[in-house]
């Protein structure tokens, strides 16, 4: 990739060949990401992402990717990773500023800084079966947004709008998105 072909580190040419190509082959841009999760003890779990489904095929990443996550002392946990509500944060933040990225570059417009803080209200009462009046997940969460770049005010604030109209994890915590869950129980082995 040459310097004059990226904006933001980003390749655009390559990126408008792929927008091109799934314009063309609408079944090329569906995608189908997966993660596994296994218990470890106490509070702690992994994550282990390794292969998706995409432009047609199966995938693999370059390398297998594990994630820890925990709870802090004070939810009895032993706070060695960030719990699955901060992950949820880091999965917000991080889309939302890649999307913030993308766009700008798209647009021509060179980003000297992008930063997104969020920040999510929960009442841990809903998780623990305390009060059913409690939902179980955040109340709320506010993103903050910081950009700096080579273009004016006014196209500044509209990549952070777009950031959010564009990002799929800012859409699917503010619309939702249809969940179902298959459950196998196995017996224990005898002993």
């Amino acid at each position: 990739m040459t310097q004059e072909k990226a904006v933001n580190g980003i390749d655009v040419e390559k990126l408008q060949d792929g927008t091109s190509k799934f314009r063309q082959q609408p079944d090329l841009a569906r995608f189908r990401f997966r993660a596994h999760n296994q218990w470890v003890k106490g509070a702690q779990c992994k994550t282990t992402i390794n292969d998706f489904h995409g432009l047609g095929q199966e995938m693999s990443h370059k390398k297998s990717f594990t994630l820890s996550a925990d709870e802090p002392e004070v939810l009895v946990g032993t706070d060695e990773a960030p719990n699955a509500t901060e992950a949820l944060l880091y999965a917000l933040t991080s889309c939302v500023l890649t999307s913030g990225i993308y766009h700008a570059a798209l647009m021509g417009v060179k980003v000297e800084s992008l930063e997104v803080h969020a920040e999510g209200e929960i009442d841990v009462r809903g998780f623990l079966g305390l009060a059913k009046d409690v939902r179980n997940g955040f109340e709320s969460i506010k993103l903050t947004f910081r950009i700096r770049g080579d273009a004016p005010e006014a196209k500044l604030l509209r990549i952070c709008e777009i950031a959010q109209e564009r990002s799929p994890v800012f859409d699917v915590v503010t619309h939702g998105v249809p969940v179902t869950a298959d459950v196998q129980v196995e017996t224990p082995v005898a002993r």
